[in-house]
């Protein structure tokens, strides 16, 4: 079991999102995917969509449908939305939310853009390649410097309110990479437990 498996989240919903996310966690993590983030969106009528990863980072079609047919019944049951919706699971994809801790260092050296909740150097927009993390927060080198301002700035945790890669080339690579060797890994084991 890895230790990223029951991490929590920093970055959660509001209001129905949340709802429905408190409802529906539990029950994929008891298959071992990670939840990412809910999300009501009006698009086709309205779409509830689901992001979701397995622990090692990967998502196959298979994997979006096993946890469709899972979390349905259970939506079904609680009712959370009283109006009717299509639901759509999917993964994080490559320019994904940051929700947590340990998505930061899985991605350091790469470009991410946030949000605070609070003033940081006089802002709360941010974008910028993170070059450090720690269990309280992470720095990142700006991609602009104003006048005046310092070139790298460190976000605490506690102060994120959005966060999501940027999409680059590295990034691209980067990714394609780590799929693989996931994929690897996984074909390795064959179907035996982790350790």
């Amino acid at each position: 079991m890895s230790h990223t498996e029951h991490e929590p989240r920093i970055i959660i919903e509001t209001g129905l999102d949340l709802r429905v996310a408190e409802i529906i966690e539990p029950v994929i993590a008891s298959m071992d995917y990670r939840l990412v983030r809910v999300r009501l969106m009006n698009q086709n009528g309205l779409t509830l969509q689901v992001m979701a990863e397995r622990n090692d980072g990967t998502m196959t079609v298979e994997d979006c449908e096993t946890i469709s047919t899972a979390i349905s019944p259970v939506l079904d049951v609680e009712d959370p939305i009283d109006k009717a919706y299509h639901l759509e699971v999917s993964s994080p994809g490559i320019d994904r939310p940051m929700v947590r801790k340990s998505d930061f260092s899985r991605w350091q050296g790469h470009v991410v853009k946030c949000e605070t909740s609070i003033m940081i150097d006089n802002r709360k927009r941010f974008r910028g390649k993170i070059v450090e993390t720690n269990d309280e927060g992470f720095t990142i080198e700006r991609d602009q410097v104003a006048y005046g301002e310092a070139p790298s700035v460190t976000i605490p945790f506690t102060a994120l309110s959005e966060a999501k890669l940027i999409l680059t080339d590295d990034l691209i690579r980067d990714a394609l990479r780590a799929d693989k060797l996931a994929k690897a890994q996984a074909a390795n084991q064959n179907g035996e437990d982790d350790e």
